[in-house]
């Protein structure tokens, strides 16, 4: 059984709680990777990586490499004699990162693969309604998330789910997942499956204004689900206008009410308490949501600050 000697590569929080998995199990981590401290918020403070703060407090021995083909890092990277690599929510890497360690480079992806390869599986799945999802690991090769898969787990997508919380769950699952992954490759015993690839895999594209734009004129069940895809972060969102006026709102928590009405699509009804908004098979009640140059808040808040006419609507 050979001893593994690991390094570590990821940015984000759910990167975090699989790190820390990792030392808990008293595996060696002889490096940690993340990505480089960005300029962040209104005073363009450097902020760190969840993984770097991590790094940091726990001692690891931590790299920020801008470039992962320039070959003082690489020459820095075969100093630390890893034999194993794994990558959880980091970058592409090129060849000569992952094929370095003799026992290879895997990666955590948070989906059942071949479906939701990319960068947003977690909200992609939640959106499109689907009822379950899961975790994988695989080794890494050329392409994005196109690998020899080696374990998965499944979970249940709950009705009314978020991604936040579904992200938590799917990081647990994950940390089961990598020290289970760990095992079998320690043991000698991996064995892995080929992806299997047909026109009917489903793509977890990167989010971006426009996909995460609500359509009131879609049926209820997809704005629900694209709502509470894109909840807590980044958001699904659209226009309010009334009497001239226009904001760019940010919707985060929904109910749907199914009733038939005479309302026009879009049409927004407002009581001292209630939000709602018509769409074809009824209504989404909004419960939480955020006005431009305001902290989020819930419809009953909004209300007791703003009143709309009839005439209002959401686009």
């Amino acid at each position: 059984m050979e001893k593994l000697r690991i390094i570590f590569m990821g940015t984000p929080e759910f990167a975090v709680g699989i790190l820390d998995t990792i030392l808990k199990n008293n595996y060696e981590v002889v490096g940690v990777i993340t990505a480089a401290d960005k300029p962040a918020g209104r005073g363009q403070k450097l902020k760190y990586s969840a993984v770097k703060e991590y790094a940091l407090e726990n001692n690891l021995n931590l790299l920020q490499p801008t470039n992962l083909k320039d070959e003082n890092f690489l020459e820095e990277l075969r100093s630390l004699n890893a034999n194993l690599q794994i990558v959880v929510a980091f970058r592409m890497l090129p060849k000569a990162v992952w094929e370095m360690p003799s026992l290879g480079t895997f990666n955590l992806h948070a989906s059942l693969l071949p479906n939701y390869r990319g960068a947003a599986p977690i909200n992609w799945a939640i959106i499109n309604g689907e009822t379950k999802t899961g975790v994988t690991t695989f080794f890494i090769d050329d392409k994005i998330d196109t690998g020899e898969m080696i374990l998965s787990a499944e979970t249940a997508i709950h009705d009314t789910e978020n991604a936040g919380q579904l992200h938590d769950r799917l990081m647990h699952l994950g940390c089961d997942t990598v020290i289970d992954t760990l095992k079998v490759i320690e043991s000698g015993n991996a064995t892995t499956t080929t992806q299997s690839d047909s026109s009917d895999i489903k793509t977890a594209y990167k989010l971006n204004k426009e996909n995460c734009k609500i359509d009131w004129s879609k049926s209820i069940t997809e704005i629900y689900n694209l709502i509470r895809g894109l909840s807590p972060y980044p958001a699904a969102w659209c226009f309010f206008g009334d009497k001239g006026e226009e904001w760019n709102v940010k919707i985060y928590e929904a109910k749907t009410i199914i009733e038939e009405h005479n309302h026009t699509i879009g049409s927004l009804i407002c009581t001292k308490k209630e939000m709602k908004v018509a769409v074809k098979e009824g209504y989404i009640q909004i419960i939480s949501l955020q006005f431009p140059g305001k902290k989020k808040m819930t419809a009953t808040e909004l209300l007791n600050g703003i009143t709309f006419s009839e005439s209002a609507r959401a686009y």
